[in-house]
């Protein structure tokens, strides 16, 4: 049997809101019979706060923030307060789960599976710890998880992994409500700078692997012009 397609697309820089909406788009397209589709790419500073997230999580005044360069953004995705940041590969996949045959903790755990599997191409020990949503090396975060399933079962918001993220701006908030574990990066544990569009091939790779899709690269060009992308940042 042939594997269903996924179009994958690196969108390099873009603001959080435009992305969201882009999301929107791709899922009502997505659920009226499109193609699935991966989108990958990484936000200027942004703290977004998901649905059950609670705001004394976030540590400092909405003036700091400001300071820092940074916004916060109330979000529809699962979790917590998270950090969305230049050198963060965050991936949003919009697939519809009806036509994926799976529910909501599989994909979950397919996710998780995806980057765990990427890391682990860059020699990375990287794992889950039970009873948290995520990808962990030892107890520290590597990548956050915070999705919604709309009704019509189309997923959308993702992942995000910390590539050559300054972590410093995780400081200034209680990551994912988790008081007792740290974060880190892939720059920080290999003791170099990862580019970002490189692994996000690499990314697309392994999730074409784990949700048995034929991964299918396109030009951000290609996408709705809602998002207002400029050209992908190398």
């Amino acid at each position: 049997m042939n594997k269903r397609i996924c179009n994958y697309c690196w969108l390099g820089r873009i603001d959080y809101l435009q992305a969201w909406e882009l999301q929107k788009e791709l899922a009502a397209e997505v659920a009226a019979g499109g193609p699935d589709i991966l989108l990958l790419l990484e936000h200027p500073p942004t703290y977004t706060l998901g649905r059950r997230g609670n705001e004394s999580n976030l540590l400092v005044s909405r003036q700091t923030l400001q300071d820092r360069g940074a916004v916060l953004i109330h979000s529809d995705r699962g979790g917590d307060i998270t950090f969305h940041g230049p050198g963060q590969l965050v991936g949003y996949p919009i697939i519809d789960l009806a036509r994926q045959g799976s529910g909501i903790s599989g994909y979950l755990r397919m996710l998780e599976e995806t980057l765990i599997r990427s890391l682990g191409g860059c020699r990375i020990s990287a794992g889950r710890i039970e009873g948290y949503t995520g990808v962990w090396v030892a107890q520290e975060k590597i990548a956050a998880i915070g999705v919604k399933i709309t009704a019509r079962r189309v997923t959308q918001h993702g992942f995000a992994l910390n590539l050559n993220t300054d972590l410093s701006y995780f400081g200034l908030i209680t990551p994912c409500g988790i008081t007792d574990k740290g974060v880190t990066a892939l720059s920080r544990l290999q003791g170099r700078e990862v580019s970002l569009p490189d692994f996000s091939r690499r990314v697309a790779a392994d999730f074409g692997e784990i949700f048995d899709k034929e991964m299918v690269e396109i030009e951000p060009e290609s996408l709705s012009a809602t998002a207002g992308c400029e050209a992908p940042s190398k």
